[in-house]
């Protein structure tokens, strides 16, 4: 081809720019990448999901920013898939198109109760302390004293920590200031982190559950009988190192921790919410005790107990939800495919479309996972152009213009990154404080110019 493959990529997260990564390193200089997003930030959930006192997961950022720094990617951001551009116009325009938009929404836990005020989404609460502008007036109760977090993933323990955390120990980190000063008045004391099944199948890290366990101002607590281990699990425990890790930092839960702690933690195995009941509001978590049957699936053993919370947080997972006109499975929440190549209806390839990241395999794997994976996609694209097929018959330049569309550019995030810098310099807390809202960030996009 005489001129520059051109690839329009879906997405500014992780997997969207490992994707651009591998374009440009497996192609040189014949390729042009533009990384598209509806958010006028880059990064996806480095920046609005990893937990704001996670410091060394989040400085995947400064790599990824190399990528966007490279002269063959360029960054679009404020331009939404659906909303301001459709799927036939990327394909008008480009050579081909990688959708890595991530999964964004949670799980559902499908029991009554589920939507009373007061049962949220871990994503809205992760959203909401983590700066992401849709969620930054979102109103969370936190006057009352009890909370339950439904899951023993990392994500769980991240809102867990959060929630033990006092104002003090969160004043460092880049959370936006309206959000510190709400989690000032927190009245929470006391958390519990709730899982179906015992603590050799947990999903967290030993690294999250061993932070968890360090925090000098929560006492974490986990009862000695939920650590008994059926044959199943203490065959896990024999053979897997992770498991190992973590029934070892969570054995040095079970005595009652000190006295003194201003927020108490307890993490309960083997129980499955049933109901969450309240009249107008939540008002408490109905439990069943669990086991596991011969076949390793949880079963309910009549057992019950009702937790007395204000607000339960449900973290149970992420799923992917559509993209207009492009395939889906509603069963498993992803895009059908093989190997990052697009599957339409009838199982075969649809040309020059292709998925990475959670909406190509799920939500498993770590931040890291989503460089091999990107790869993949990336070759089997490289693979499947053909350097006589047609071109290109649009410009993207001129279909954002002609639409008047604010088009975000890498420069104008550059502005925004420096006024968060700023911002953390006028409060004197740490490197950074994130803008929330869509009007401010807008605005630090493009300063105003004075003389």
């Amino acid at each position: 081809m005489a001129d520059p493959v051109r690839v329009a990529v879906v997405g500014s997260g992780p997997a969207g720019l490992y994707a651009a990564e591998a374009l440009v390193k497996q192609t040189g200089d014949t390729v042009r990448v533009d990384v598209f997003d509806r958010l006028p930030t880059p990064y996806g959930l480095v920046r609005y999901g990893v937990a704001p006192d996670h410091k060394s997961i989040k400085s995947i950022a400064r790599y990824l920013q190399r990528v966007l720094e490279n002269p063959a990617v360029r960054f679009l951001g404020c331009v939404e898939l659906g909303r301001d551009v459709s799927r036939a116009d990327l394909l008008d325009c480009y050579d081909a198109v990688i959708y890595s938009t991530g999964a964004m929404v949670d799980r559902q836990l499908g029991i009554p109760g589920e939507d009373l005020p007061g049962s949220v989404a871990a994503t809205d609460f992760v959203n909401w302390y983590c700066g992401h502008p849709d969620a930054a007036d979102h109103d969370f109760d936190l006057s009352v004293e009890e909370v339950a977090v439904i899951g023993v993933g990392n994500v769980a323990v991240d809102v867990v920590r959060i929630l033990a955390k006092t104002v003090e120990e969160l004043r460092e980190t880049d959370i936006p200031e309206h959000v510190l000063d709400a989690l000032s008045r927190s009245r929470v004391r006391r958390v519990h982190m709730v899982g179906r099944r015992g603590p050799a199948q947990a999903k967290f890290t030993t690294k999250e559950a061993r932070e968890l366990g360090e925090l000098p101002n929560a006492g974490i607590h986990v009862r000695p009988e939920d650590m008994e281990l059926d044959p199943a699990s203490a065959e896990a425990a024999e053979n897997d190192r992770h498991v190992r890790g973590n029934l070892k930092v969570l054995s040095g839960w079970t005595a009652e921790p000190p006295a003194g702690r201003a927020r108490r933690v307890d993490v309960r195995f083997w129980r499955a919410p049933v109901e969450i009941v309240g009249t107008g509001a939540v008002e408490g978590l109905r439990l069943e005790r669990t086991a596991l049957d011969e076949n390793g699936r949880v079963t309910g053993t009549g057992e019950y107990e009702t937790l007395p919370v204000g607000m339960v947080l449900r973290s149970v997972g992420y799923q992917s939800v559509p993209l207009d006109g492009v395939p889906f499975d509603e069963r498993s929440y992803v895009v059908p495919n093989d190997g990052g190549r697009v599957l339409g209806k009838d199982g075969a390839p649809v040309p020059r479309e292709y998925v990475a990241g959670w909406i190509k395999r799920g939500p498993t794997g770590v931040v890291g996972t989503n460089k091999s994976d990107a790869a993949e996609t990336v070759r089997n694209l490289l693979e499947d152009l053909d350097p006589a097929g047609e071109r290109p018959t649009r410009s993207i330049e001129d279909l954002l213009e002609s639409r008047g569309l604010p088009v975000v550019t890498y420069t104008d995030w550059l502005n925004l990154d420096a006024a968060e810098i700023a911002l953390a310099r006028s409060l004197d807390r740490g490197e950074r404080v994130k803008l929330a809202r869509w009007e401010a960030m807008r605005s630090a996009c493009r300063p105003v110019q004075t003389d």
